[in-house]
């Protein structure tokens, strides 16, 4: 019989116990195993051991159950967002995220985009976006199954500010180094619904449509759009914002405007005496900051002093200040930091470090909860 822990589960420090005196620190010479020694151990292994594709394939068939089926067999809302909690740690993998596809699971976790519920709407457009992060395959199969579709229904009009948010996160990292998505985003009238989101009082909303608007202004014709649509009159009063990431995200677009040296770039950049005004006042308030104010806001100084420095060719008088650099910190690199760059980063997938129990964007509770009941067959 199969030795257990205190708590019913595997006895790890049995485990260990059992692995050091069979020699497990490779000092000491091994001797033969028991059948009883032997039978425990594999089940001890065993009871630790997650079938990930399996437990996929059974989240995709919840996910094609329908809601009535699912609520006669006690399986709640908030059961289905624990649910797509565990899929999206699965799917940090890379290789799972092109499987999910293979198993069946794409297609109904595009359709929980069109859920009833805002909660599962949120969370299914959080798993997409990290199936199709830097991820040309999975990016690929979405576009086939018509997913950027309900991410701009979601984008534009969800009445839940935080599916909104979501959604745009999704079509963010769907649309990324992905032409065919890029220009569906065009036709699909994704430009205006950034305009929308820059405008909105959110400031989650707006940092993520900010860190979008800067990824496209790489591109000329994107640019073109975006100046044409108003969104640089936008990114300038965003710059006032009482919220520091909003202030950063908005700096680093008007910075990539002002370096533009096309023959257009002198109708990139809104009105240069707002523009200067603005500094200014950012200016005043990051010289009255205090040391850990001006630790935190480290990129905001830099991003001031460049966009001053290209505008006005000259420093900032933040750098007579000391206040670009301060004691202890590495001179900025140049350009100063991508703060855009920050919403794109390759996550770890298949390394990825365990997530917090709260994340910010979460309309979750903090607890982790077990996964909800199967159904069975």
């Amino acid at each position: 019989m199969a030795k257990e822990g205190a708590g019913g589960g595997p006895d790890w420090n049995g485990l260990l116990k059992w692995s050091l005196a069979h020699g497990g620190d490779g000092t000491t010479p091994s001797r033969a195993l028991s059948e009883e020694d032997r039978k425990w151990f594999m089940e001890a292994m065993q009871a630790n051991t997650v079938d990930v594709v399996g437990r996929m394939k059974e989240i995709a068939q919840v996910m094609k159950t329908p809601d009535d089926v699912l609520q006669s067999h006690g399986v709640t809302t908030e059961n289905i967002e624990d649910m797509l909690d565990e899929l999206q740690e699965h799917v940090e993998s890379i290789d799972m995220a092109n499987d999910l596809h293979s198993i069946g699971g794409l297609d109904p976790l595009l359709g929980y985009l069109k859920n009833s519920h805002a909660g599962i709407r949120a969370k299914a457009a959080e798993v997409v976006s990290t199936v199709v992060q830097n991820n040309p395959k999975s990016q690929q199969l979405v576009m086939e199954s018509n997913g950027l579709e309900p991410l701009l229904t979601n984008f534009r009009s969800d009445p839940s500010m935080n599916a909104r948010t979501k959604a745009l996160g999704a079509i963010s990292s769907l649309i990324r180094n992905n032409q065919p998505g890029l220009a569906a985003f065009r036709l699909g009238n994704g430009y205006a619904a950034l305009k929308d989101a820059l405008g909105s009082d959110d400031a989650r909303l707006q940092r993520k449509a900010l860190h979008l608007t800067q990824y496209l202004l790489d591109n000329k014709a994107d640019r073109n759009v975006a100046v044409e649509l108003g969104l640089p009159n936008l990114m300038l009063h965003l710059a006032s914002s009482d919220d520091s990431g909003v202030r950063e995200a908005a700096l680093g677009g008007l910075l990539q405007l002002a370096r533009d040296r096309t023959s257009a770039a002198g109708n990139t950049l809104p009105n240069q005496d707002k523009l200067k005004d603005i500094l200014r006042s950012r200016i005043e308030g990051i010289s009255a900051m205090d040391a850990d104010d001006l630790q935190a806001a480290r990129e905001e100084r830099q991003l001031v002093d460049s966009l001053w420095k290209e505008c006005y060719d000259e420093p900032s008088s933040l750098r007579d200040k000391g206040l670009v650099v301060l004691p202890g910190e590495d001179a900025p690199q140049q350009p100063p930091p991508d703060v855009a760059g920050k919403m794109f980063e390759p996550p770890l997938r298949a390394f990825a470090a365990p997530r917090p129990a709260l994340r910010e964007d979460s309309d979750s509770g903090s607890g982790k909860k077990d996964p909800p009941l199967l159904l069975g067959p």
